[in-house]
């Protein structure tokens, strides 16, 4: 939510501007001109007569006007009063009361004249008259005695004041009394009761009269009222009557609306235009009646009226005739309805449609003073010339009086007078002067030379040229000193001389000359134009909802014309700032710090410069957590439910979505609140369902977007009456501990569910099938019974039922329990085992009939375990591994077999209470598997034809090998390998030696042993045959010669060299001719060994994973 608005300097000007236009232009004052009246007294002057009385009246003129007073219509001559003295060059008065004059003696209508060689101009006639705040006469109030319901009327009567006194009523600690619908204080100043009730009776309505002229308050003598209520007037009655008499007062009776005032059925009234129109009526009535106000035929017009006083008082501002008509008030209740015609007459005092305006004309001019009021009546126009009735004062050829005009034809110097126009009804009068003077005078330019103007590019720009001549002079503009007169639409020339560009741009700048010429003379002016950029907000604020303790942000980022300072001010809500350290204002920020509710507003920047304003607001709003609920109330207690009302608390500008109601059990748990209900946010009351004996307080929790409000103040307590429990235990169990008991257990009810004292449990149970009649006991405190000597699981029926001291709960249901298991009595038979490889078998077994499970049965358990390898006669360590499977499952695989090895298993099924009885043992043999790798592969003794081998056999050979299987090939310098030899070994060998290698040659190894079933994992080696001792000799020869070592030195030299010769050129940013040869031919003996080093890698990737040959 953001709002923006721009002012600009130049608008302002152009108002003010066009408010001096519609006035006349002032004559300079070193010029002849008859006296202009400038300040005078209002019309009717209500004075302090403790102070003194001080008569306005200012003049200006040339020669300086001289001053005379007339009171009552006959000259004044303050000379021979020594109270009365006129301020020096002033016409003011000055009477002095405070040194012994007395207002009343000046009581009086004033008027003021002012006058030269030129002429006479008169002020309005001063009606001055002392304030007056008379004291109350005294007088004997009675008391009033009103009976409850009847209407009833305070008198104020204050005494006549001067202004009329404000009036309002209040107590003997001066508070003033509260006003509602039923008690309102009329216009009048009487005090209106529309019925009385028994809070009215007090002995201090005190009806005080305020005189705001001499700042004094009168109070009337206290009025007693003495309300009778229906109950106290039977009381009195009874006692005064014997028991046969029929008595009884009626009790209050309601009434239709009757008018208090005005009375009768229509009323007539009349204002003058442009005042306050009131209009009233107040009713009484049982019940209190509401008042409604129409215009009949019409509509109340619109932004014009307003209802004060609880709707009684009717008020239109600045009336006009079309607000004549019937007002019509209605007063109504459920018991009828009363009504009053006001017939409103909007009369009017003279005002003006045209003024009279000073006149200057040269010698031989024509010209006219035009005099236009109205008014209801038509106000009657008269002329007076120099103060005196026109009829009676001294010809002028050159002046014809024509109704509300007078015409001038060829004026000379002795024209020069000053008429006053007098329009008047019996409303009021107005009185206006306007002089006549004839000059003849050269072009004058009153606008300082060089003035200089700034404005906002986009707006008005008024270069003024503020003249004098007579005749009139001609005003032209140029721009620049030798530039073309200006002319065209887009410029308007006033006849005040003021140019006005009416949209200003940048190119408007510069200098502006204004002529003015009569046939006198010619005079110039120049003038300076500089055209501003305006100033923007490009980054305005924007709204933002904050939480409370919060940080938040508004930012206001401006543009603006260089040449301008402008000035950052922000406002909340249209005024300044708290003074507060949490507001910060930044350069083009405001932060606020740890926000309250308080900062909840409207924030607007404001940037000022000289030229213009422009200013953008933005609301923040803080929301927070709701305040908590209050005034919570209990209504319409029953056995089993109640109504919980309550007024929320602030929402804190987050709406309330819901209500949260808990309740505390004071008889049970007191302190622990437990969670009842909760309810949508719109809703503040609601039924809840209660438990017997139970000592209920309820709270109420908030609930908005925020978060929840702290817990209400708890309700009052609310104990609600015993009842016999409403429910029964959950969880009934029968469970069996040991084979020949019963365990019966529950969940026992909470202290809210016993519905009163004495909480206990009748336990039944009885054998399923088997017995008829239930065995029960009653205990109390305990959520746990034993039956004892029952038989080895069988069934049970069972339930347990509430009862406190004022009896039983509903029928409980029944649950079946089981007496206490024991352990199977028989192993599973016909147990079969089916080898399905060397790792994995799957066991059989017929199932054991349930009687002799002796409990629930749970599922079997298989025990196995390797008894020898049969590879291997070496007995070791038993461990046997055991398998669950759950229910009535009759077989099972057994997986993790060792191949080629004797295993047993047995059976046996499983209860509650534990195992039963094995199985005998069932024995089976797994066939043979594939032999693991051999243990390891070791290579020893390379000479320069043969290498010996020698290994371990497999750890697990799963079998009986067979054989060992060799293969290996050689591996060239560049990692090719060479054919592959394979070789098959007997299982009982345990070193081979392998002859007629090649010398100085590496050879790979592959080997794995073999069973019947096939070959396992195998292991690899590498190995070298040693090198010819006569090649090795030579190769040492060539590496230790001279020439060899010199060669490698001048090698490495040009290396050496080339490589400072490429550093050096590529720091300078070149390519050395030797890398763009390497870019352009790379060597292609090198791009097979890059090929051979990545099919090696994957060789050896492959090897590790494979122990196929290549």
């Amino acid at each position: 939510m953001m709002k923006k608005k721009s002012i600009s300097a130049s608008k302002a000007s152009l108002v003010l501007f066009l408010c001096q236009m519609i006035s006349a232009l002032d004559v300079p004052l070193d010029l002849l001109q008859p006296p202009t009246i400038t300040q005078q007294s209002p019309k009717d002057y209500i004075v302090d007569p403790r102070e003194n009385i001080v008569i306005q009246c200012e003049a200006k003129g040339k020669p300086p006007p001289s001053f005379s007073w007339t009171r009552n219509g006959t000259h004044f001559d303050i000379d021979k009063d020594a109270q009365v003295t006129m301020k020096p060059n002033s016409g003011t008065l000055v009477i002095n009361i405070m040194n012994g004059g007395k207002a009343e003696a000046y009581e009086g209508v004033y008027q003021c004249t002012a006058r030269n060689e030129r002429g006479a101009a008169i002020s309005n006639n001063i009606v001055i008259r002392p304030s007056r705040s008379p004291l109350w006469t005294k007088e004997k109030l009675e008391p009033n005695q009103v009976r409850e319901g009847d209407s009833l009327v305070l008198h104020c009567r204050p005494p006549v004041g001067l202004p009329p006194p404000i009036i309002f009523w209040m107590d003997n600690a001066f508070q003033r009394l509260p006003q509602s619908e039923r008690v309102s204080q009329g216009l009048n100043g009487d005090l209106y009761f529309s019925n009385v009730q028994p809070e009215d009776t007090r002995e201090d309505y005190i009806c005080y009269a305020r005189f705001n002229h001499t700042q004094t308050i009168q109070q009337k003598q206290p009025i007693s009222v003495k309300v009778f209520s229906m109950d106290s007037l039977n009381d009195t009655i009874a006692a005064n009557l014997s028991d046969t008499d029929i008595y009884g007062a009626k009790p209050v009776t309601e009434r239709q609306p009757i008018l208090l005032t005005p009375t009768g059925s229509s009323s007539t009234k009349v204002e003058l235009r442009g005042n306050v129109l009131l209009l009233e009526c107040i009713a009484a009535g049982l019940p209190t009646p509401v008042i409604r106000w129409i215009k009949e035929g019409g509509e109340l017009p619109a932004n014009r009226t307003f209802f004060e006083n609880f709707k009684k008082t009717l008020k239109i501002i600045d009336v006009s005739e079309a607000d004549s008509g019937n007002y019509k008030c209605i007063a109504r209740n459920i018991l009828g309805s009363a009504h009053h015609v006001i017939s409103v007459t909007v009369k009017a005092a003279p005002y003006w449609i045209t003024a009279p305006r000073n006149l200057v004309l040269s010698p031989g001019e024509d010209g006219t003073l035009i005099c236009r009021a109205n008014g209801n009546p038509k106000p009657n126009i008269s002329w007076l010339a120099n103060g005196v009735p026109i009829a009676i004062a001294p010809e002028d050829p050159s002046r014809k009086v024509d109704g509300d005009t007078i015409i001038f034809s060829h004026v000379q110097e002795r024209s020069s007078a000053v008429y006053q126009c007098n329009a008047s009804n019996e409303y009021g009068y107005l009185l206006a002067n306007a002089f006549v003077n004839v000059l003849a005078e050269p072009p004058r330019i009153l606008t300082p030379a060089n003035k200089l103007y700034q404005v906002i590019a986009d707006s008005p720009a008024l270069l003024d040229c503020a003249y004098f001549g007579s005749p009139k002079p001609e005003i032209e503009w140029f721009k620049g000193v030798k530039g073309s007169i200006l002319r065209g639409s887009e410029y308007v020339f006033h006849d005040n001389g003021t140019l006005e560009i009416p949209v200003a741009q940048k190119d408007s700048t510069g200098t502006y000359t204004c002529v003015a010429r009569n046939e006198l003379g010619k005079i110039q002016n120049e003038v300076q134009l500089e055209v501003k950029d305006p100033t923007m907000i490009i980054k305005q604020p924007e709204y933002k909802v904050i939480q409370r303790y919060g940080q938040v942000s508004f930012e206001c980022i401006i543009k603006h014309d260089s040449t301008l300072l402008p000035t950052v001010i922000w406002l909340k809500d249209n005024d300044e700032l708290p003074d507060d350290e949490r507001f910060l204002v930044g350069k083009d920020n405001l932060t606020i710090m740890n926000v309250t509710d308080k900062d909840d507003g409207t924030y607007t920047c404001i940037v000022n410069t000289t030229l213009d304003s422009v200013s953008a607001s933005a609301v923040l709003t803080v929301v927070a957590r709701p305040n908590p609920p209050f005034d919570l109330e209990l209504t319409g207690q029953l056995e089993r439910s109640v109504e919980l009302s309550w007024i929320p608390g602030d929402e804190n500008n987050s709406p309330i979505t819901n209500f949260v109601i808990e309740y505390e059990d004071g008889l049970h748990e007191s302190g622990v609140w437990h969670y009842q209900t909760e309810v949508p946010g719109t809703q503040t009351t609601v039924q809840l369902k209660l438990s017997p004996y139970v000592n209920y307080s309820f709270r109420v929790i908030a609930v908005n977007e925020i978060g929840r409000s702290q817990p209400s103040e708890p309700s009052e307590q609310y104990l609600t009456k015993s009842a016999n429990p409403d429910e029964n235990p959950s969880n009934v169990q029968g469970i069996g501990s040991e084979p020949d008991n019963l365990v019966i257990t529950w969940e026992s009810l909470k202290g809210f569910q016993s519905n009163g004292p004495g909480l206990q449990y009748k336990v039944s149970w009885r054998q399923k099938d088997v017995d008829d009649e239930w065995t029960s006991v009653i205990v109390a405190n305990v959520s746990k019974y034993i039956v004892s000597g029952t038989p080895t699981f069988v069934p049970y029926e069972i339930k347990v039922q509430a009862l406190n001291d004022l009896g039983y709960a509903p029928e409980p249901s029944e649950v079946i329990g089981h007496s206490g298991e024991d352990l199977p009595m028989v192993a599973p038979g016909n147990v079969q085992v089916h080898v399905i490889n060397s790792t994995l078998a799957k066991v059989h077994w017929d199932p054991v009939p349930l009687k002799t499970v002796r409990g629930h049965l749970q599922g079997y358990k298989v025990y196995y375990w390797k008894v020898q390898s049969l590879s291997r006669r070496s007995r070791r360590h038993v461990e046997k591994k055991i398998l669950t499977f759950r229910g009535n499952k009759t077989f099972g695989m057994l997986p993790g077999l060792e191949p080629y090895s004797s295993y047993k298993l047995n059976v046996r099924v499983v209860n509650g209470k534990g195992e039963g009885p094995a199985s005998p043992d069932k024995v089976f043999k797994t066939p043979e598997g594939v032999p693991s790798s051999p243990s390891f592969l070791k290579i020893t003794n390379p000479t320069l034809d043969s290498l010996t081998l020698e290994w371990g056999s497999p750890t697990h050979p799963n079998g009986v090998l067979t054989s060992y299987i060799l293969k290996f090939q050689p591996i060239n310098n560049t990692h090719e390998l060479g054919p592959l030899v394979e070789i098959r070994i007997p299982a009982n060998e345990s070193s081979l030696i392998l002859k007629n290698l090649n010398y100085s040659t590496r050879y790979k190894f592959y080997f794995n042993a073999q069973t019947s079933v096939g070959s396992g994992s195998q292991i690899t080696e590498e190995a070298v045959t040693i090198m010819d001792e006569a090649m090795a000799s030579r190769q040492v020869d060539i590496a230790t010669q001279g020439w060899f070592i010199g060669l490698m030195c001048a090698v490495a030299l040009l290396i050496l060299i080339l490589l400072i010769v490429c550093f050096i050129r590529r720091n300078k940013g070149g390519k050395y001719p030797v890398k763009e040869k390497e870019d352009a031919h790379a060597d292609p003996e090198i791009q097979p060994m890059k090929e051979d080093d990545g099919t090696f890698g994957e060789y050896r990737l492959f090897s590790f994973v494979s122990s196929a040959p290549f």
